[in-house]
């Protein structure tokens, strides 16, 4: 026998924020981000920004490289792709399955002062990252005053 806690809102409560999320949404929100409309589930992304790119890290574990399309489009930066379901014959194995499966899809905003001609993706560990140079007449620059 084993000790399960008890925690009676928990699962109430976590149906709410789907809830909330899902009516929330619109095909493509203010923030960039994509709807569950267009996809099943959406991998979590991590959006760094330093003086010469964007970087974008997507969780992605169980997705192989090949599987996964970036598409650069008129300001649009969508990352889609599929992790598979569990095989038929498997299934009847699982006690329990939480990772999302089926098709994903993510959609980001990009200003116009990216390079979109040097954008390059590498995956690594489960974690895909996509660097989006910036412009170099974009980037800021220190000029030195001199006495």
């Amino acid at each position: 026998m084993s000790i399960v806690r008890q925690q009676p809102y928990g699962l109430l409560s976590e149906l709410q924020r789907e809830m909330d999320r899902l009516f929330s949404a619109s095909p493509l929100r203010e923030d960039g981000a994509a709807s569950l409309a267009s996809g099943d589930w959406q991998p979590a992304v991590d959006v760094r920004e330093d003086a010469e790119r964007y970087v974008l890290l997507v969780d992605l574990p169980g997705v192989k490289p090949d599987a996964v399309d970036i598409n650069l489009e008129q300001g649009v930066l969508t990352i889609s792709g599929e992790r598979p379901a569990i095989p038929a014959d498997e299934v009847s194995g699982y006690r329990r399955a939480e990772r999302a499966r089926g098709r994903f899809v993510r959609r980001f905003s990009v200003p116009e002062s990216v390079d979109v001609e040097q954008v390059a993706a590498r995956a690594e560990d489960g974690v895909l990252q996509v660097s989006i140079p910036k412009l170099a007449k974009v980037m800021a620059r220190r000029i030195q005053v001199n006495s």
